[in-house]
């Protein structure tokens, strides 16, 4: 048995109850064959993939809080911390009620490639909890996210673990976070990314994974002779990252045509607006129902579809596993040559491989979608020199980070003879950096 197959059966027979982590390991680690076969009895003397695989910490907490009615809750905590070979731990933090522990260290696990694909010092972790801040007061998710950062602020800090926003937490929360962390720890620090301009936070980092998105999309279309412009986008999602997905399709002279929340969808052929998406979702905070409401020319669907709307791109910005393998049948079948994730493995393995058998351009989400935490990095350096760089200046070292993700996944593919298998260069790229930093530190 391979090296490769005996970590994967120890994996699985460990954490048996984790799908979504299991999910991202397969894929991992299936897509890295080339290079561990090339360097198997290293790998596995020094248990290279059993190390790579189990976090560092997995830290699981109580967080009672008490809401309106002054009744107490409780829900559950979470910060793993994966790998910290090459600088500290770095990822979101995500508030939503399907959050568990295995879903936590699929993040986590995922976090360690994309944040090495970056070429920036941090190292892969995730958080979160099953609170779910939808139809909360404001004073109920500040209380919920002082007492979350309450245990949570024991393990963190600005050289050690540097969580950010996900789904769930945005600037609200992190502002709500931050402020008990000052608090407690009595210092003024870049411990949490995604902060407000006031007090740390950097421009471009709500834009940023959305715009990466398009800046890598749009690189990949370039390197196989195509052209963003004048193509038909189809995105799902309604938040951040769909948001500015949409906005950035539009400047660089795509048509994005639909989005999506968790009720349904809409299909818009003269375009999405975005002003009017952004005065739905992110002032009103309602559902895509009004957004219809107020477009003529919108189409409004309940449930999923928009993957059966004819496209030439496809931008999955929602959840893991939206894109199953019929979706990508119907993507085929009308004639979409590229989807690029701009969620956390959106795409089903199965629909990856369907997708890449039949000659579309395939951009994993650890590469595509790395723009919000190469932006949160900036945010740490700026941070860290107590300065603040203007819009244009992070926009421009984001645009250049990810067009430079894309061309070292393009070269880590080709030296593997795997041209054009962008999920597995993805993998390669960022997996390289951090075995060279785990072998020069040693067994630790």
């Amino acid at each position: 048995m391979s090296y490769v197959d005996e970590v994967l059966a120890k994996v699985k027979e460990k954490n048996a109850s984790e799908p979504e982590f299991l999910q991202a390991v397969d894929e991992v680690l299936n897509s890295l064959r080339p290079v561990i076969d090339a360097n198997e009895e290293l790998y596995r003397k020094e248990a290279i993939l059993e190390r790579i695989t189990e976090p560092d910490r997995q830290l699981m907490f109580r967080v009672p809080w008490v809401d309106d009615k002054g009744q107490v809750q409780v829900n559950r905590g979470f910060r793993v911390q994966f790998n910290n070979s090459i600088g500290p731990y770095k990822g979101g933090l995500r508030l939503h009620p399907s959050v568990n522990l295995g879903i936590i260290k699929f993040l986590g696990f995922e976090q360690i490639f994309k944040n090495s694909l970056t070429s920036l010092p941090i190292g892969g972790g995730k958080g979160g909890s099953d609170f779910d801040p939808k139809g909360k007061s404001d004073r109920e998710i500040m209380a919920f996210c002082q007492s979350f950062m309450t245990e949570l602020c024991k393990y963190i800090g600005a050289d050690t673990d540097v969580p950010a926003g996900d789904i769930g937490t945005g600037a609200r929360e992190i502002g709500y976070m931050f402020g008990q962390y000052k608090k407690i720890r009595g210092m003024f620090e870049g411990v949490l990314t995604g902060k407000g301009l006031s007090y740390g936070g950097s421009l471009a980092r709500t834009e940023a994974t959305g715009y990466g998105l398009l800046y890598l999309t749009k690189e990949m279309l370039k390197c196989n002779g195509k052209d963003i412009a004048g193509k038909t986008v189809v995105v799902s999602g309604a938040g951040n990252v769909a948001i500015y997905a949409i906005q950035k399709a539009q400047q660089m002279g795509a048509k994005p045509v639909t989005c999506s929340d968790s009720t349904g969808w809409i299909y818009d052929p003269e375009g999405i607006d975005v002003a009017l998406l952004k005065e739905v979702k992110e002032v009103k905070r309602a559902r895509l129902t009004e957004y219809a409401a107020a477009r003529p020319s919108a189409q409004y669907h309940e449930g999923k579809g928009v993957w059966s709307v004819k496209c030439d791109v496809a931008l999955p910005c929602a959840t893991q596993n939206e894109l199953d393998i019929e979706d990508a049948k119907q993507l085929v079948a009308n004639g979409c040559f590229a989807v690029a994730e701009g969620a956390n493995m959106p795409t089903t393995l199965e629909a990856t491989k369907y997708l890449q058998e039949n000659g579309v351009l395939f951009a994993p989400g650890k590469a595509a979608n790395a723009g919000g935490v190469a932006t949160s990095a900036l945010e740490m350096s700026q941070n860290s020199e107590r300065l603040s760089w203007s819009f244009e200046e992070v926009d421009s070292k984001l645009e250049s980070i990810m067009v430079n993700i894309f061309h070292n996944l393009d070269e880590a593919a080709k030296r593997y003879n795997v041209a054009g298998d962008y999920v597995a260069g993805a993998n390669i790229a960022g997996f390289e950096k951090v075995v060279d930093a785990m072998l020069a530190q040693g067994v630790c």
